[in-house]
């Protein structure tokens, strides 16, 4: 081994988690961890909606290694353990057969009723035992970070109270980037008004069978089954990576949707399923264009080989392939960001709103229309948060902000520089 793999690291470990309901083999969490090993600080990172831990592989080795104290962790919710990531650990050709015929194993709701009492509960339980791990006794700091709803979590966990503690004494720091509570989602035109009556609607149909949701493979046009998206992303990437310049293997296996009588090569079809000119802006980049030939040209901030590496796993994904209904409800409810009938309705304990005094950073791409610096604006002014840190780049999608290289990424190189200034938390 040489010096420079001595001190740096990636690798996917698990992490126990709270104890919840459910089987014994699912009480865990997955992290991905890069950087130095002996880092004396830890950004803990949780991705959004459907957002698995590898949709922060760039992300991790760029900050990483502008870091000399720095390692990252990115966090698998741990409904990803119901995924079958099996089949993607053998050639391209042999997944493709393996998901598209049907061998794998898929989860339906009414067989996994424990999971509609994995809500934000149990998710920030789990981040709390992720957390306590990256502090390793004191030994290191930990910022806390989350994407779009991912920074819903993040923000919740530092206002939670853990039988008496609250949740940002774990913390050094917090970073929110294209989503956070109060407002932070309708400038992307998703206001949203929860009731108590709807709130126990909502439960109600949770708890009578509808555990999974669907609205990333529908949205996206890939299928109707929760795991549909993630499969063909996926696949998309492990034939780019493969044999990026061949005819595209999956072309004429495309869903009706998102199917396309242009020339296709297998970068071209990965690229044409996550294009900014054609795909849904929450899940797109500007990564380039598919060619008369069929090929993809690069062009654009972010890389489509970047979008492949992390897309191809076989494990982690940078997709989750059943998101919770419940852990979707429970954010809504944590949005007021204050303690209300469907908070206490629900079991969200966000007493410490008000108590949170580290520092923020937030960071906003084009999609939310500047709602996202306005709610980290509320949130720091209702609490004791010592200072803001707000920065935005509207030429970036969604995803780019995660994707996009180095050097035309405003995100990678001011949350660089913030942790590089930020002080060490005074205990």
């Amino acid at each position: 081994m040489t010096q420079g793999q001595q001190d740096w690291m990636e690798t996917y470990e698990f992490h126990d988690g709270v104890t919840a309901s459910g089987p014994a083999e699912l009480q865990k969490v997955g992290v991905l961890k890069t950087g130095r090993p002996d880092a004396r600080r830890v950004l803990v990172w949780v991705g959004g909606r459907e957002g698995g831990a590898a949709v922060f592989r760039h992300t991790a080795r760029c900050l990483a290694k502008a870091a000399d104290d720095l390692q990252v962790w990115a966090v698998d919710r741990r409904e990803q353990n119901l995924a079958d990531l099996s089949g993607f650990s053998r050639s391209p050709e042999e997944a493709t057969e393996y998901y598209l015929g049907g061998r794998y194993r898929a989860s339906d709701s009414k067989d996994h009723l424990y999971a509609a009492q994995w809500g934000l509960a149990v998710l920030v339980e789990d981040l709390r035992r992720v957390i306590l791990a990256a502090c390793d006794g004191g030994r290191r700091e930990v910022v806390l970070g989350g994407v779009s709803v991912g920074a819903t979590a993040a923000l919740s966990y530092a206002a939670w109270d853990f039988d008496g503690t609250p949740g940002h004494r774990d913390l050094a720091g917090l970073a929110v980037v294209d989503g956070g509570v109060h407002n932070a989602f309708e400038g992307a035109g998703l206001k949203f008004d929860l009731p108590l009556a709807a709130a126990e609607g909502w439960l109600a149909q949770i708890e009578q069978g509808a555990v999974f949701e669907d609205y990333t493979s529908t949205t996206v046009g890939l299928g109707t089954r929760p795991e549909d998206a993630a499969v063909w992303f996926q696949l998309a990437a492990q034939h780019a990576l493969a044999d990026p310049d061949a005819p595209a293997v999956l072309a004429d296996r495309l869903p009706e949707a998102v199917r396309t009588d242009r020339k296709l090569t297998n970068a071209g079809l990965l690229g044409w399923l996550v294009d900014a000119e054609r795909a849904h802006p929450s899940f797109s980049v500007r990564a380039g264009t598919l060619e008369d030939s069929g090929a993809w040209k690069d062009g654009g901030p972010t890389s489509l080989a970047t979008i492949a590496e992390a897309f191809a796993g076989p494990q982690p994904g940078a997709w989750l392939w059943y998101t919770l209904n419940r852990v979707l409800l429970d954010y809504v409810a944590a949005l007021p960001f204050t303690e209300t009938d469907v908070t206490r309705r629900l079991g969200l304990r966000l007493a410490h709103t008000s108590g949170i005094d580290v520092p923020l950073y937030a960071f906003q791409s084009g999609l939310t229309n500047g709602t996202t610096g306005q709610a980290a604006a509320s949130v720091a002014a209702g609490s004791r948060i010592p200072e803001l840190a707000l920065y935005s780049d509207t030429a970036l999608t969604h995803q780019d902000v995660v994707y996009a290289r180095w050097e035309d990424n405003r995100f990678l190189q001011t949350l660089s520089q913030w942790l590089r200034t930020l002080p060490a938390r005074d205990r």
